[in-house]
C-alpha cells in the first residue's frame, strides 16, 4: 500500500470515528471492481448486522478491512495495521457469488459462511483484547495521560491507575473459563489447568488452543448457528447474558437431554433423555470410606432426585427412586485391573458415568459394604437446572485423566458444581477428599446435614443407605447368641473356608439357620469378588492362554471392555456435529446403542458359561463349596419348617 492510498484509508477512518461513536467496518477497495467492492461490502455489512448491539456499542472504532495474499488454508487474521485482512485468493468467488454453494468441509459449510465466519472471529479478538471504557471514563484517561506527559512523569499518575482495569472482556472472566474448560487447578490458589479436557464433540478443534480462541469460536457458532443454544445452552445462556441479547434466529431446543445409562442391564435400552422440570433435586452423594487404599477417603457423586412421569415436582419425588440418577466421575480403567501407579499418574480416562440409583445402591451397600449418605443441595431454582444442564454438555464432552491425588471424584464433582451453579462461595474452595468436599459445602450454606440427624428417620426418607455390614453382624450376633463359635467379628466368619462353616450347619436350629443362609449369601458375594479379581489381575488377554475355553473367556471379558465404553463416552458413537446432540443424531444413537447393548448382552451370556475355566482350582472349588452351602442350608430351612415352628428373626 503507497503512503497515499495510506493517507485515504486513515482520513476515511477519521471520518468515520467522528460521524458515529459505534462499529464500523471500513472496506479498503482501491484495487477493487464494481462487482467486487459490492460484494465485499455486503458480506461486511452482514458481519456487522450478526454483532450483538452491546458489541458495536463497545467496540466504538472504525476497522479497515482489506484483501490481500496469503496462504491457502488460511480464510483470514487480525491485520498488522490492525484491522483484518481477507484472502484475496477467494475474492473471485465471492464476487461472482459460487463462493455461497462451494463446500469446504470446514465447520460452517460454504467459503462465504467461512468468510463470514472469520470476520466474526476477527472482530471478537478485538473486542476480547481492548481496554475499553465508557465514554466519559476513556476522556479521564485522556486527560490523566497528558497530565502526566505534561509532568514528565513515567506511567500513569496514582490518581489515573484506577482508570487502567479492564473492562468488558471475556476470555479472562473466571466463570467462561469454567464453562470452557480450563478450570482452577486444585491447591494454586486460582491457577488455571493448562490442557483444556472438554475435547469432544466440539465444533472445532481451534477452540482448545486457549481461551482467546475459545471466545472467538464460540461466538462464531453463538451469532451464526441457530442451533447453538441448543448445542451449547450453558454457553448461550453466558453469552446472551454478557451482552443482553440474543440472535434472533434461533432455533426452538427439544425438551429433555440425551444420555446413555451406564448401568449394567445389557437387556435395556442405554439412550434416554433427561429432562431439567423433571428434577426436584440434587444430592451430594457421599459413598463412606472403606479400607480399601482407593476409597479410604469416600466417593463423591450427585444424586438426581427425579419426579415420576405426571407427578408435580415435590417431596413425593424422593420416593420414586426408580427414576433417580446418578452423576459419577470414575475412572474408566479399560483393562479391568487398577493400578495404584496408573493412578497417581493418570494413565486412566476420567469420564462423567450416568447411573441408575438403585445400582449404586446395590454396588455399595452390598458389595463394598459401605454406606452412603444424601445430602440435598441448596440451589435455586435457576441453578439447579444449569447444573442438570451442564452434567449433560460433561457427559458428552468431557474426557480427562484420572489422578487419585489431584484430579479425583471429589476434584471433579467441584468443578461440575463451580462450572454448574456460578456461586462466589466455590471460588476459592478447594477439596481433594470426598468427606471435606461435602464438609466445604456445608459450612458454605449450599448443603443441608440436617436431614442425617435422625439416623431412622433418614433411612426411611432416602437420605441414607446403610452398608449391609451392619445386617450381616447382626446376623452374626445371632450366631454367637446360640452357636458356641470363636470368631468375634463377621469379617472373621466370612472368612472361613467353606467347608469350615459348613460343620456348623447340623448344630443349628431353625432361628440360627436362617442368619446362617444371610451370611453364606454374603461369603458367596465376597467370593465373586475374589474371583472378579483374580481374573483382573492374571487372566485378562493372557498370552499364555492356550485352551480353548479360557482364550473364549478371556476374548469376551476384552471385547466386553472395548464395547462397553461408549457408555462413558457416547460421543464415539456419532460422526460429527457438536455438543449435545440434536434429533437426527438421536435417531442415528438409538439405532447404534440399542446394537452395541445386544452385543454386550451376547457376550455377557458367553462370559457367564465360560468364566469360571478362567479361575484357579482352589478358588474355583472354594467358590462352588459356597454355592453348594446355599443349597444345603436352603434345604435344611425347608425341613426346619416342616418339622415345625414360625420363622422369627431379630
Amino acid at each position: 500500500m503507497n503512503l497515499a492510498r495510506t493517507w485515504l484509508l486513515a482520513t476515511a477512518l477519521l471520518a468515520s470515528a467522528g460521524s458515529e461513536a459505534a462499529l464500523r467496518l471500513v472496506l479498503d477497495s482501491d484495487d477493487l471492481d464494481r462487482q467486487q467492492r459490492r460484494a465485499s461490502q455486503a458480506l461486511l455489512d452482514e458481519a456487522l448486522d450478526a454483532l450483538p448491539p452491546l458489541l458495536r456499542e463497545r467496540l466504538d472504532r472504525p476497522v479497515a478491512v482489506r484483501w490481500r495474499s496469503m496462504p491457502a488454508t488460511v480464510y483470514g487474521r487480525a491485520g498488522r495495521f490492525s484491522g483484518i485482512e481477507l484472502n484475496a485468493a477467494l475474492l473471485p468467488a465471492l464476487s461472482d457469488g459460487s463462493a455461497a454453494h462451494q463446500q469446504t468441509g470446514r465447520p460452517h459449510g460454504s467459503q462465504r459462511r467461512e468468510l463470514l465466519a472469520t470476520l466474526v472471529h476477527e472482530l471478537t479478538h478485538l473486542y476480547d483484547r481492548a481496554r475499553l471504557w465508557p465514554a466519559n471514563e476513556r476522556r479521564q484517561l485522556q486527560r490523566c495521560r497528558r497530565l502526566a506527559a505534561s509532568l514528565g512523569a513515567v506511567g500513569l499518575p496514582d490518581a489515573c491507575r484506577g482508570q487502567t482495569a479492564r473492562r468488558f472482556t471475556l476470555s479472562d472472566d473466571p466463570y467462561l473459563l469454567d464453562l470452557a474448560g480450563w478450570p482452577q487447578r486444585i491447591g494454586s490458589r486460582g491457577q488455571r489447568e493448562h490442557n483444556n479436557a472438554q475435547r469432544v464433540r466440539s465444533p472445532d478443534v481451534y477452540e482448545l488452543s486457549n481461551p482467546r480462541e475459545f471466545v472467538a469460536v464460540n461466538l462464531e457458532y453463538f451469532l451464526l448457528d441457530p442451533d447453538y443454544a441448543c448445542r451449547r445452552p450453558s454457553l448461550a445462556r453466558y453469552w446472551r447474558t454478557h451482552f443482553a441479547w440474543a440472535p434472533p434466529h434461533q432455533r426452538p431446543c427439544s425438551e429433555g437431554y440425551a444420555y446413555l445409562n451406564a448401568g449394567g442391564d445389557f437387556a435395556r435400552q442405554p439412550l434416554a433423555s433427561l429432562d431439567p422440570e423433571r428434577v426436584y433435586q440434587i444430592d451430594y452423594l457421599l459413598a463412606e470410606a472403606n479400607q480399601s487404599w482407593a476409597s479410604r477417603w469416600g466417593h463423591s457423586m450427585l444424586r438426581l432426585v427425579i419426579c415420576a412421569p405426571g407427578r408435580p415436582r415435590g417431596p413425593d419425588c424422593r420416593l420414586d427412586l426408580e427414576q433417580h440418577l446418578v452423576l459419577s466421575y470414575r475412572a474408566f480403567v479399560g483393562d479391568l485391573q487398577l493400578s495404584s501407579w496408573d493412578g497417581l499418574t493418570g494413565a486412566y480416562p476420567s469420564r462423567l458415568f450416568v447411573l441408575p440409583l438403585a445400582q449404586v445402591i446395590e454396588e455399595y451397600t452390598k458389595v463394598e459394604l459401605r454406606s452412603l449418605a444424601s445430602v440435598p443441595l441448596r440451589l435455586e431454582r435457576r441453578q439447579l437446572e444449569a447444573l442438570v444442564t451442564r452434567a449433560a454438555e460433561q457427559h458428552w464432552s468431557y474426557d480427562g485423566d484420572y489422578y487419585f491425588i489431584s484430579n479425583n471424584c471429589a476434584v471433579e464433582t467441584l468443578k461440575l458444581l463451580r462450572s454448574g451453579i456460578q456461586s462466589p462461595r466455590l471460588q476459592a474452595f478447594d477439596s481433594i477428599l470426598p468427606n471435606g468436599l461435602l464438609d466445604g459445602l456445608v459450612a458454605r450454606g449450599l448443603a443441608d446435614p440436617g436431614v442425617l440427624d435422625d439416623p431412622r428417620e433418614a433411612l426411611r426418607l432416602g437420605y441414607r443407605f446403610d452398608s449391609f455390614r451392619e445386617r450381616y453382624q447382626a446376623m452374626f450376633a445371632v450366631l454367637q447368641e446360640l452357636l458356641p463359635i470363636e470368631q468375634r467379628r463377621v469379617e472373621d466368619w466370612l472368612a472361613l473356608p467353606a467347608a469350615e462353616r459348613r460343620a456348623w450347619f447340623p448344630r443349628a436350629e431353625l432361628r440360627a439357620s436362617a442368619a446362617l443362609l444371610l451370611l453364606e449369601q454374603a461369603a458367596l458375594r465376597r467370593q465373586l469378588l475374589l474371583a472378579q479379581d483374580q481374573l483382573k489381575r492374571r487372566y485378562l488377554g493372557d498370552p499364555h492362554a492356550t485352551q480353548p475355553g479360557v482364550r473364549k473367556a478371556g476374548d469376551a471379558l476384552q471385547q466386553i471392555l472395548a464395547g462397553s465404553g461408549f457408555l462413558s463416552r457416547p460421543a464415539e458413537l456419532l460422526d460429527s456435529g457438536y455438543g449435545l446432540p440434536q434429533a437426527d443424531e438421536r435417531r442415528h444413537l438409538e439405532a447404534e446403542s440399542q446394537s452395541r447393548q445386544h452385543q454386550l448382552r451376547r457376550l455377557s451370556d458367553d462370559l457367564d458359561r465360560e468364566v469360571r475355566q478362567l479361575l484357579e482350582p482352589a478358588l474355583l472349588a472354594e467358590l462352588q463349596a459356597g454355592e453348594a452351602n446355599l443349597a444345603a442350608l436352603r434345604a435344611q430351612l425347608r425341613a426346619l419348617h416342616q418339622a415345625g415352628g414360625g420363622l422369627q428373626l431379630p
